[in-house]
């Protein structure tokens, strides 16, 4: 008897279960996401089609391909199609590089004295091994 209680339960809150969203109403939320979202500044579209969510567009932050597959999945899309190409840094833009020190090149300035040797801690005994 627990059992089918059990069952019946499962069954019943299966069949509660919100209906999926339809084509406009998952578009329109991806339209409201992206107006709220820096992905929304690259341009992207977004058509929807049976549930499934088609991206175009391109871009130069490769993360912002990911964050709009994810926008599309939480706006209840079964599936997405990230059409989104990542455009590649142009050779001629500056690229951001580590500042290097030049080599160090022999000065006539004597080179500091080294540190002299830390003592042992206090509450410590320092042992010699034969």
């Amino acid at each position: 008897m627990l059992r089918f209680l059990l069952l019946l339960t499962i069954a019943i809150g299966a069949m509660a279960q919100a209906p999926p969203a339809t084509d406009a109403q998952i578009e329109a939320q991806i339209h409201d996401r992206l107006a709220k979202s820096v992905v929304g500044k690259d341009g992207f579209t977004a058509k929807v089609k049976g549930g499934v969510v088609y991206w175009e567009g391109s871009t130069a932050i490769a993360q912002h391909k990911g964050a709009a597959t994810r926008m599309a999945k939480s706006s209840g899309a079964r599936r997405v199609v990230n059409n989104i190409k990542v455009k590649k840094a142009s050779p001629s833009a500056p690229r951001p590089t580590a500042s290097v020190a030049p080599a160090a090149s022999p000065s006539p300035v004597a080179p500091a004295p080294a540190p002299a040797a830390a003592s042992p801690p206090l509450n410590r005994v320092a042992v010699k091994w034969r």
